[in-house]
């Protein structure tokens, strides 16, 4: 067995062993935790497959953006997880369910894989040429070239979904205070403050 190949059992390992604990691990920081693991080795992954820029978009994207936002979200807010997973329980059948056709289908598309032919030839001789363009730039070509709209339209219904999301989910409650800019602009300087004479062991 070569470096290589032991590099990408040890990653793949890692990617299934992550996965697995993110989902079954009891305390959610350890789920985060190992969720960023899993993050690391399929980037890995993508180093020994040649596609160094998603590596790091993977990393600097999703470990060093998602995950700790997902760490900081788990570790400041208040949630009871506890009464969580009680309500969750009930759908453990259905999540089984889900579960076992998703090995299914997994299991029929393991079994009907096969390789196109001339596959060795194209693997040996990338498009465009290694000693023409590096294969982060061909990925650029062929984003913001070849498929240029839909680059931009898929960035556009992202950006669509996010302000639907933030429109339904915005709730406006009477008892928070919210910033009043124009009752701040228009404020008179001398009603703002109010000094006080107070005298000496008097306390405010």
């Amino acid at each position: 067995m070569s470096v290589a190949d032991f590099t990408f059992y040890l990653f793949a390992i890692c990617v299934v062993t992550g996965g697995l604990l993110t989902v079954t691990a009891r305390n959610p920081v350890h789920s985060v935790l190992w969720l960023i693991l899993a993050f690391l080795s399929a980037a890995g992954l993508f180093v020994l497959l040649g596609a160094e820029f998603v590596a790091m978009l993977l990393i600097i994207v999703y470990v060093g953006a998602v995950a700790v936002l997902f760490l900081f979200v788990v570790m400041m807010l208040d949630v009871d997880f506890a009464r969580l997973k009680a309500e969750m329980a009930k759908y453990i059948p259905l999540a089984a369910l889900i579960g076992v056709v998703l090995l299914m289908q997994l299991g029929l598309a393991y079994g009907s894989w096969t390789f196109s032919e001339g596959i060795d030839t194209r693997l040996g001789n990338p498009t465009p040429p290694l000693d023409e363009a590096h294969n982060t730039q061909a990925l650029g070509l062929i984003l913001y070239d070849g498929y240029f709209l839909a680059f931009q339209l898929s960035g556009l219904i992202l950006l669509v979904a996010m302000v639907g999301a933030i429109v339904l989910t915005l709730r406006h409650r009477a008892d928070i205070k919210r910033q009043d800019v124009l009752a701040q602009m228009y404020r008179d300087p001398a009603k703002a403050m109010e000094l006080k004479d107070v005298k000496p062991g008097q306390g405010l």
